[in-house]
């Protein structure tokens, strides 16, 4: 049996998963039901052990064996392993689309090799596939099958994916990957991260700071179209998105260096996003109507990707 078998065997639990390594998703899910939160956690330890398939690999070849395994489980061609099982019965019971599990599985393939993207667009066409799908399959896990949802979902994801890049460039960096465009911080490699000299720390921060505003515009898409959620996972998609979408004001205390340091929410501070997200679920009407349009240029760039929004050209 491979090491990466073996670990998939042993996993924890899909709610001890989402404890250790998902603190604020784990904190919002407080407020989901026991269904949708225990298909959530699922979907959510799925998800990590595909990161991790990338991440924790001894090799790259290991890594592509272990992603490689994985698919063929998901398309049956051999046994499903404990964590691919239970998404298969995840997908089964809500009617997913496992090409959304394969288009994630394809979104991580691109950090096996060093990361050093180029343009905006590379950018969020990777967060699209790394976590726009997620959004798309939590829609299945919320039992939320109108097809308007999907950009709006779509964006959420995008927009939990941006803050992340932006918390984690040390991080990244450590590993090889350089996810803010070079059309926005230059042709910066990785390892040069860590130590920038005094105008590559200029565009850095220019670049996690432009980072963050964009990452704002897919919030206020995703909260756009909380509305097609049932009650009580519309409140709990709140909660999560405005804790999350916290760690960007805490990146700005840092003068946008997350490369020295991580931006991190305590948890009183989660306490109080919470109480505040509380009172706008109960008091904005915007949160319970599905009357938003979406806007189509947050996905200019994402032609051929299932359920986005493009614009359309304009006739000539």
């Amino acid at each position: 049996m491979s090491t990466a078998s073996q670990r998939l065997q042993a996993a924890p639990g899909a709610q001890a998963v989402l404890r250790a390594h998902g603190r604020s998703f784990y904190f919002a899910s407080h407020f989901l039901g026991q269904r949708h939160g225990s298909r959530a956690a699922r979907l959510y330890a799925f998800c990590r052990y595909v990161d991790d398939a990338a991440d924790e690999a001894a090799s790259k070849d290991a890594a592509q064996s272990a992603l490689d395994a994985l698919e063929a489980q998901l398309y049956g061609r051999c046994d499903a392993g404990l964590r691919a099982g239970d998404f298969l019965s995840l997908a089964g019971e809500t009617g997913m689309d496992l090409r959304l599990a394969l288009a994630l599985i394809q979104g991580v393939r691109n950090d096996l090799d060093p990361v050093a993207f180029r343009s905006e667009r590379d950018l969020l066409r990777y967060a699209y596939h790394v976590a726009g799908v997620v959004g798309l399959m939590m829609c299945a896990v919320l039992d939320v099958d109108d097809p308007s949802a999907a950009p709006f979902a779509i964006d959420l994801g995008i927009a939990m994916q941006l803050t992340n890049i932006a918390r984690d460039v040390g991080e990244d960096a450590a590993m090889d990957r350089r996810y803010l465009p070079s059309e926005w911080v230059g042709e910066l490699a990785p390892n040069r991260i860590l130590k920038p000299d005094i105008d590559s720390a200029e565009r850095l921060r220019a670049g996690v700071k432009y980072l963050l505003e964009r990452a704002d515009a897919y919030y206020e898409s995703g909260e756009a179209g909380l509305a097609y959620l049932p009650e009580r996972a519309r409140l709990a998609i709140l909660v999560a998105a405005r804790v999350y979408r916290n760690i960007g004001p805490a990146a700005r205390r840092l003068g946008h260096e997350t490369w020295r340091a991580r931006a991190m929410v305590s948890g009183p501070r989660k306490t109080l996003i919470a109480a505040s997200a509380i009172r706008d679920f109960a008091l904005s009407r915007r949160l319970h109507r599905r009357t938003a349009s979406h806007d189509s240029r947050l996905h200019a760039g994402f032609e051929g990707l299932p359920s986005t929004n493009p614009p359309r050209k304009k006739a000539t």
